[in-house]
């Protein structure tokens, strides 16, 4: 069989532990049997990263600007054990939050939905979609760790020379400060990309902060959304027969919990950050969750929502068998080769990237999975495979189809 053919290359960014073995994996198996494979490739994994001074980094997301879309494995954020495991020059800050603060976009999640996983919330019918903010907040802070007594300040120094201050805090013993920003700029290319998504997919679109104790920080978020939608988009969503509302954050919660799904949640950097995890546990497990970046110039990066599975990957490294599970990571180069054949106009990859998906949640419904899907699957009789076996039979599966 012929292999498809692509013209512009995909931006690969490779990554850490055992999502990086893999993503060796599913290529070996899933794609380069299939396709003829352009990639622009570069090495997130921690060790190069520190080698480049995370320079690699900031290329990867210039790079994406470049090509217009990235496929993205997980990747570490350092912390002090990794600082001595790794030998780190410095703690190197996330290279998500580098490329999103570049590409300044918004990050869209969504779980996997497949029979035989049902939702841990009982009235859950419908997937829900997070829609994250990818830029500032605590994501891009400032830090200080406080000594002993004295005045913490916040102060705005203007063009002009002009000072606005406001006392933070007295301390009269240690403490800790953070700094963190954003900008109207971002908050607006934020709400666009959330009320252009929900047109797209005909969703409702929930909105949700703490304006009522941020009281300027969460409630310029909360009025540009609003001075957006009434200037830009209200009679597009009565058109096509769906809403917005904002609520506060913790409302949301609550309502979210008993709602049947079906719609999209947009949340501020780390609720965002916090809630899709929630959402996709709950729904079935962290490797079933779609996420692709989006930014306001129309560049997509896809990646795998969850973290590199550090346990497993020392069990892979002593030489023991792993039963990883690998769908987020099969669906981020699903996603990134399907919107590749769209901007290019290749149906081949459009169809192969959407046979590729049903094959894989075909062989899960067949009762072939790893383990995670094992313990909380409906169905029975289910075969438990290792990582290995797991992408293999999802092979089988797409040959056969």
């Amino acid at each position: 069989m012929e292999k498809i053919k692509m013209t512009t290359p995909l931006v690969e960014m490779d990554g850490d532990e055992m999502t990086r073995i893999l993503w060796q994996m599913i290529k070996d198996e899933l794609l380069l049997p299939f396709i003829d494979l352009k990639t622009e490739y570069y090495d997130l994994g921690l060790e190069h990263r520190n080698e480049t001074d995370d320079k690699v980094t900031v290329e990867s997301a210039e790079a994406t600007k470049k090509y217009g879309v990235a496929v993205k494995c997980a990747t570490i954020t350092p912390n002090a054990a990794r600082m001595t495991e790794y030998n780190l020059k410095e703690m190197w800050k996330s290279p998500n939050g580098t490329i999103r603060a570049i590409l300044d976009g918004t990050v869209f999640r969504a779980p996997i939905v497949v029979k035989g996983i049902e939702p841990c919330v009982k009235n859950w019918e419908k997937p829900i979609t997070l829609a994250r903010h990818a830029y500032g907040d605590v994501y891009k802070n400032t830090e200080i760790k406080v000594a002993g007594p004295g005045k913490a300040e916040l102060v705005f120094t203007a063009e002009d020379g002009t000072e606005t201050r406001e006392l933070i805090h007295e301390f009269k013993g240690a403490g800790v400060l953070q700094g963190m920003h954003n900008t109207d700029a971002s908050i607006s290319s934020f709400a666009k990309a959330c009320f252009n998504y929900a047109l797209d997919t005909k969703q409702d679109l929930w909105f949700a902060t703490k304006d009522t104790i941020s009281k300027k920080y969460d409630h310029t978020f909360k009025d540009i959304f609003s001075e957006i939608y009434e200037a830009e988009y209200k009679e597009k969503f009565e058109k096509a027969g769906i809403e917005y509302f904002y609520t506060l954050i913790d409302d949301a919660v609550a309502r979210v919990m008993k709602a049947k799904g079906g719609f999209i949640w947009a949340c501020k950097n780390y609720d965002g950050d916090v809630m899709s995890d929630m959402v996709s546990s709950a729904f079935g497990s962290l490797a079933m969750m779609t996420s692709v970046l989006v930014s306001p110039q129309g560049v997509y990066e896809y990646e795998a929502a969850h973290g590199t599975v550090q346990r497993h990957y020392y069990k892979h490294l002593a030489g023991e068998e792993t039963s990883t599970n690998s769908v987020a990571t099969i669906f981020a180069w699903t996603g990134a080769l399907r919107k590749r054949g769209e901007l290019d106009g290749i149906n081949e990859l459009v169809e192969f990237a959407d046979k590729l998906e049903k094959a894989t949640l075909s062989t899960i419904e067949n009762g072939k999975m790893t383990k995670d899907l094992a313990l909380i699957t409906s169905l029975e009789n289910v075969t438990v495979l290792n990582s290995e076996q797991f992408i293999k039979e999802i092979r089988k599966t797409y040959e056969a189809m």
